[in-house]
This record gives structure tokens, sequence and C-alpha cells, in this order.
């Protein structure tokens, strides 16, 4: 830094926060450290009896922290993603502009932030926004940085922006219900309602239902026929486990589904089976749901849920990296996805 007279301040940078101090003896801060002094400053600062600054000395190799945040801003903003405005405080904050599943540049974000003096916080990544909610907030440390290590940031992205929001599609699903209980009557099927509840929160809908028998022939049939009416995804509950009378995983591989896992490390959610048909070279999602997802409030059916929703392909590597918080502390008011549980 460098003391210049504040007669000719104008343009520059301060480099600490300038008190007043008001007759009923509190004080403020006037002028906060890394304000740019304007011509009509000036005045106000020989009243406080500064006549005297302290400001950043600056050449071509140095960009203030706002400008910084505004570099870093657009690095971060993709699909449906917007800046807050000019930085506040040398700071800027992005939000989703629709609602969506939020997509988080992972590898990109830890190589910008591993550049000194460079910081981008964002929430986790694949999970489900709502339109408003804030995504992440960008600043430089000091009041000023070298261009260099925004230049180096830029490299570290590329193209792709570090945020986007996926949409949500609004899916025409298609729900097997299994189990002689629920066929024959003998208790009243309460799962269904469970999972139509869920998809609505997608935008999506049930189209076709039907319940079958634990008889592995008519669950395929079933499931066939509702990939033949064209249902955008197909949810199958109940009879999961390894009982001798759970048919449905077998079922879901005899209707032709190439299974990604059966099985996931998540609590509560461990059975599902996660898989995808093909028609006519098109991937059509399916999932066999265990009896947890009826009268847990989240399970894995809800950490991929909201990904199948936004048409994201899950591979078997998504799935077992959900180990990591894959435990739900069953919290008693439950805050997902604003908790740690089966985030990325």
């Amino acid at each position: 830094m460098k003391e210049v007279e504040t007669i000719h301040a104008e343009g520059q940078i301060l480099c600490h926060d300038i008190t007043v101090i008001v007759r009923d003896g509190k004080k403020g801060v006037a002028f906060p450290k890394g304000h740019v002094v304007s011509e009509a400053d000036i005045p106000e600062l020989l009243k406080l009896g500064k006549d005297h600054l302290y400001v950043w000395e600056q050449d071509g190799n140095l960009c203030h922290e706002d400008e910084a945040a505004e570099f870093l801003a657009k690095l971060c903003a993709g699909e449906n993603v917007r800046a807050s405005g000019p930085p506040k405080e040398g700071k800027i904050e992005l939000f989703a502009e629709r609602d969506g599943l939020f997509v988080l540049q992972r590898e990109s974000l830890r190589a910008v932030n591993d550049i000194e003096e460079l910081m981008i916080a964002a929430r986790h990544g694949m999970t489900p926004v709502r339109a408003g909610e804030k995504l992440a907030g960008t600043r430089v440390i000091p009041l000023a940085v070298a261009r260099e290590k925004l230049e180096r940031a830029k490299a570290a992205v590329g193209e792709t922006p570090l945020l986007s929001v996926r949409p949500f599609r609004p899916l025409r699903c298609g729900i097997v219900t299994t189990g002689n209980e629920v066929f024959y009557g003998r208790i009243s099927d309460t799962f269904t309602p469970v999972v139509e509840e869920k998809l609505r929160e997608y935008g999506s809908s049930v189209v076709w239902r039907e319940t079958c028998p634990d008889n592995g022939a008519r669950i395929v049939r079933a499931i066939r026929q509702m990939l033949d009416a064209g249902a955008d995804f197909i949810l199958t509950t109940g009879g999961m486990s390894v009982d001798p009378d759970d048919r449905t995983p077998a079922a879901i591989r005899d209707a032709g589904a190439r299974v990604v896992s059966y099985g996931a490390p998540v609590l509560p959610g461990a059975m599902l089976l996660m898989g995808y048909f093909d028609r006519d070279g098109t991937e059509i999602p399916v999932m066999g749901l265990p009896g947890c997802v009826m009268h847990d409030r989240r399970t894995a059916f809800d950490a991929l849920l909201c990904r199948v929703a936004a048409g994201v392909r899950i591979r078997r590597e998504d799935i077992t990296a959900l180990g990591e918080g894959g435990l739900c502390l069953q919290c008693p008011v439950c805050t997902w996805p604003r908790c740690a549980f089966s985030v990325l």
C-alpha cells in the first residue's frame, strides 16, 4: 500500500475502514476497506480529518475484489443460474433460476479453490433445488488479487461452467405393485400413494398401475405392457428382499432390464435396484423399491429419483459413491436435501 493526499485519491482503493463517530458516542464505518474513492467522497473524507489515505498501490497486474468477484461469478453461472448483481462487500452470490437438479463440476471447483486467495463456496451437487434458492457464493480473500490467478481459474474451469441446474422433466410413470398380501386383498396398498407423492415433487405422474402376485411371469408381463404403452419410468414396489417369495428383482431382469446395481450403500434403502430398459435406442429407467420407502421419510429412492427426474443417467459408481453420507440420521425434523444424507 501507499500513502496519498486525499485530494488526489479519486479512483484509489482504500486499504482500511474509515470510521465516523457521531454525537451520541457511537461510531460506524463511513468508508469500508476496499471502497473505491470517488470525487464526491473527497469532501466527506476531509471532514473526517483524513488529509491522507492508505491506498492499494495499483498496477496492471492487480484486480480489485469487486471485479474479481464478477470474474469468478461468470465462471460459475451456467444453465439456469443467475448472479445476484453488483458485488456486495466483495462478494457475489448465485441462485437457481428454476426448479431442477443442481449440478456441480466438483473437480473444477476444487482446482479453483486450490488457487491461493480465490474462493467459491457451493452447496452439495446432485441435489434438488427450487427457483430462487442460493447455490453458491464467491469472492477473493484480499482487496486485490493478481490477474494471473484469475486466468489460472479460467483455465481450470474450461468451457463448462461450474454450476448449472438441469430442469426436472414431467415423466409418465408406471408402477407395478407386487405381493400376494396386496393382490389377494389381505392388506391395503399403502406403498403406491407414497411413491406417487414423491413423483409429484418433480412434476411426474403415474399413468399406469398394476398389482401382481408374487409371480415372476405376471410381473414381467406388467412391466413389458407399460413399456410398450410408452412409460418413461417404471417402478416396482415390494418383493425386493431375499425371501423365497420375493420375485421382483429376477422379474425386472427377465423383462429385459440391464441392472446397474441391485443394492446401494444407503440406509434406509439398501435393497434398491436401479436399471435401464432399451426401447428403440432410448434408455428407460427402472427402479425396484424396497419396503423402507413406504415408511421412512427419505431413502436411497430420494437420492436417485431427483437425478432420474432431471434426465441424468445413473452409473454404478454414482451409487457406490453414496456410501459416504449414505446413513440417514433420522432427525426429528427432516430438512433433506439441506443435510448430508445421500449427497455428493
